[in-house]
């Protein structure tokens, strides 16, 4: 890692980062270890590139420290992004499912039940030489997750053993091509007995096949960097994906724990679990929440069980570890819906409207989550969540926000002239973004269109992406690091030549020289450029709360408004009655660290601490 060009790389992309972040806020950062071996394990991988820049920038600001990136190989062949890869000491990783290829024929499970680890093929070359052991057997995607398996051995062209078998109910039912199957993988029974084999006339599926990948050099280069005192940062859920859940953690992790302390055990190996909390990744001017976690020390005990050859068993429980340590740092649910609802959940527990700070938001959420987990099977959950979603759809409908339903307590004198000052201010905005706009608009077009055009490709590509949000913020700063020069290259030109031929009608003097006059542009256009994007975020601000105000002037609507704010009332002494009964249950010290104050209770005293 060459220091000098870490810095000025970080620096660069520091003021993209912040041009399209509003607000990234770092949280705990005190917890990181100012020397010493640390292995920054960070989730969820939410934004391809740029989550890394996150925490490189965050990591050397608040504790002075620099950390080599485990980057995929594939990355590392792009020119651009590799050569920046390079700069900063990032490690490459061989990902087995970037190298898959369709395999010829179609596979089976001939025994489900009693040899789940027996696979068959039809028309099948297991003997090739795309099939090796430790290579994978991957199955078609069913709402963006892909099963994989690892081979154990190939018993000949058609039949091969697996290591572990595949786990699921979808993954078993694409296999045997039966319907009688759960979702957790059980057999239902027929009559007293479990009926095996696959459906009757099944012919198989169609699958792919990954090589098997040796990653010794990189294990080295890890231990390598730990013994020096250095810090490695990684993803350990293996790429970047768009869903609301951790996905499951690669062994990768566990083994650089445990075999940088087999190697060296007095090296002091800290683990710092990093949660990657964002509001909308992928939208431009969104924010963010870095969070640190409490330092995590391997347990000797397993590091010995690693090294005397109890490997699996060693990695299991450092996996769970880690995994439980991102689960304090993170907000994760089990689906889209879920995640909406736990949001609107939170803006109804503030009855009082306050503005909470972006970490005490995270924090609500996350202990949200962990009630709705425990109590979501509970009579009083399931009404409530019901009469919650469908508020939300009511908003929806309406095109408006949980917080400008409050408008319907304005009179309409209020109202009207809230409207009237608004628009004037709307339109004062707008005059004054056109020059940016001017300028710089080939860049969001070129920004926009690219990155969508780049997460239709990594949709396909993947077997675990949604919608491949993950990777648009990234391919909306790349652009821009590339169209924005020359954009503003073009503009200067532009105007240079045009002083050049008449001074622009007149209106440069002439004792101003063109040298002058490029400098002047070189620094005015990027200063209107970011004028004009403050400008914007706040007409955009005030935009989206023009139509609540004008539902309120249209008779019908306003009925409406006012029948939503009574239903939100009683929604939020809903859902303060709820946490109220079932927090102290949860968190014994709910009224102590409470993080909203009851607005319906007066006995709570304040917090002890701060």
């Amino acid at each position: 890692m060459n220091p000098y060009a870490y810095d000025a790389l970080l620096w660069m992309f520091s003021v993209l980062v912040d041009l399209f972040f509003r607000e990234v806020h770092p949280r705990s950062s005190w917890k990181i270890p100012k020397d010493g071996p640390v292995l920054f394990v960070c989730a969820p991988h939410a934004n391809q590139f740029v989550d890394p820049l996150i925490l490189m920038r965050v990591v050397r600001k608040e504790a002075e420290r620099r950390i080599h990136f485990l980057i995929a190989e594939k990355s590392m062949k792009r020119k651009f992004i590799g050569w920046m890869a390079k700069q900063v000491g990032s490690l490459p990783v061989g990902r087995a499912l970037d190298s898959t290829r369709p395999g010829q024929g179609k596979i089976y499970l001939p025994d489900p039940v009693n040899d789940p680890c027996l696979i068959r093929g039809v028309d099948t070359k297991f003997d090739h030489k795309d099939f090796q052991v430790g290579g994978l057997l991957v199955l078609p995607s069913v709402n963006n997750l892909a099963a994989s398996a690892e081979i154990q051995a190939i018993n000949g062209p058609e039949e091969i053993r697996l290591k572990r078998p595949f786990k699921g109910g979808i993954p078993l039912r694409q296999l045997t091509g039966r319907d009688d199957i759960s979702d957790d993988g059980k057999f239902n029974k027929n009559g007293s007995e479990v009926r095996n084999g696959p459906a009757p006339g099944f012919e198989g599926v169609t699958f792919k096949v990954a090589p098997k990948v040796d990653q010794t050099e990189v294990y080295d280069a890890v231990f390598d960097t730990l013994s020096r005192g250095g810090c490695i940062g990684i993803f350990p859920e293996g790429g970047s994906h768009d869903r609301p859940e951790l996905l499951p953690l690669k062994a990768g992790v566990a083994i650089m724990a445990l075999g940088a302390l087999a190697k060296d055990p007095t090296c002091g190996l800290k683990i710092i679990p990093v949660g990657m909390n964002y509001f909308h990744a992928h939208k431009f001017r969104s924010r963010a929440v870095i969070e640190f976690g409490t330092p995590v020390e391997v347990p000797p005990e397993l590091v010995e069980r690693f090294k005397s050859g109890e490997r699996r068993d060693a990695i299991g429980s450092m996996l769970e570890i880690i995994y439980n340590s991102l689960v304090a740092v993170t907000v994760t649910s089990p689906d889209y819906e879920t995640l909406m609802l736990i949001q609107a959940v939170r803006r109804l527990y503030n009855p009082k409207g306050k503005k909470l700070p972006l970490p005490m938001v995270v924090e609500l959420n996350r202990r949200l989550v962990k009630g709705y987990t425990r109590y979501k099977d509970d009579p009083r959950i399931v009404s409530l969540k019901k009469s919650v979603l469908a508020y939300n759809k009511r908003l929806m409908a309406l095109n408006i926000r949980d917080h400008q339903v409050e408008y319907a307590k304005l009179s309409t004198i209020k109202v009207i002239l809230t409207l009237i000052y608004r628009l004037g201010k709307l339109v004062v905005l707008s005059i004054l973004v056109i020059p940016g706009l001017v300028l710089f608009g080939a860049v969001f077009v070129c920004g926009k269109v690219i990155s969508i055009q780049k997460s239709k490709e990594a949709l396909a590509a993947s077997t675990v992406k949604i919608q491949a949000r993950d990777v648009m913020a990234t391919w909306k700063l790349l652009v821009s690091m590339v169209v924005a020069p020359l954009t503003y290259a073009t503009w200067i030109i532009l105007f240079t030549y045009w002083c050049h031929r008449n001074r622009i009608q007149g209106y440069i003097p002439n004792w101003l020289p063109l040298s002058a006059l490029v400098f002047i542009q070189s620094i005015t256009f990027p200063t209107i450029t970011y004028a004009a994007l403050r400008f914007g975020e706040i007409g955009m601000d005030i935009a989206k709360s023009l139509p609540p105000l004008i539902y309120l002037l249209i008779p019908s609507s306003n009925n409406t408004l006012l029948r939503l704010r009574a239903t939100r009332a009683e929604l939020a002494a809903q859902v303060t009655e709820v946490i109220n009964t079932l927090g102290p249950e949860m968190f014994p010290d709910f009224d102590a660290a409470r993080i909203i104050s009851d607005p319906f209770r007066d006995d709570i005293s304040p917090p002890r601490t701060p």
